[in-house]
């Protein structure tokens, strides 16, 4: 009846609003955690009492002994995060569009916090460790989304190529005055995974 098709029409759209709000919720905590980290690489700004004090401490602490590659404990911290959450939401949820729209907004705001941190800071010359980190996180992040089946589309949006041109250039400022201070990360490999 007619009734009844409102009815259930009605109830989908409680369906639909229910879920648009569940997503919203989920990706504001992601982000939530991702600004925790982009606030702790903050410490580093050039110029601030806390960087140069850091600049000290970081230079000797930041390799591992032994396989001479970066500690990344931030960067690994946060991949981590990443990667459970995204096991977890492919467990815990059969709907594909769901999961799908949850992946591609927890992306696209994690590339624009990144590229909104970044802007803020064109004055600057990122710190070591900041550059070191944020490639690490970028290039897992595009990987890891990838590999969930985020489209190309999303995956290199405008916010993306703005960071990925930000540190591709700092980068190669690096370069120029401290040899290979980067030991080895580098943007330009996005699709290696290199844990």
């Amino acid at each position: 009846s007619s009734l009844q098709q409102q009815y259930h029409s009605k109830i989908d759209v409680l369906i639909d609003e229910a879920l648009k709000d569940i997503i919203t919720s989920l990706v504001s905590k992601f982000a939530a955690v991702l600004n925790g980290v982009l606030s702790k690489l903050s410490r580093y700004d050039e110029g601030t009492f806390f960087s140069s004090v850091l600049s000290f401490t970081v230079s000797s602490h930041v390799f591992v002994p032994g396989n001479g590659k970066p500690r990344m404990d931030l960067a690994d911290t946060y991949t981590s995060f990443v990667r459970q959450n995204q096991d977890i939401l492919h467990r815990g949820v059969s709907d594909e569009l769901y999961i799908e729209t949850v992946f591609d907004q927890w992306y696209t705001d994690s590339m624009r916090a990144i590229c909104v941190w970044l802007t803020d800071r064109l004055d600057l010359q990122l710190h070591m460790y900041q550059l070191k980190t944020l490639i690490n996180i970028v290039k897992k992040t595009y990987h890891d989304f990838r590999l969930q089946g985020v489209q190309d589309s999303t995956l290199n949006i405008k916010s993306y190529e703005t960071i990925y041109n930000r540190l591709t250039m700092e980068e190669a400022t690096v370069a120029v005055k401290a040899g290979d201070g980067l030991r080895g990360i580098s943007t330009r490999d996005s699709d290696v995974e290199d844990d």
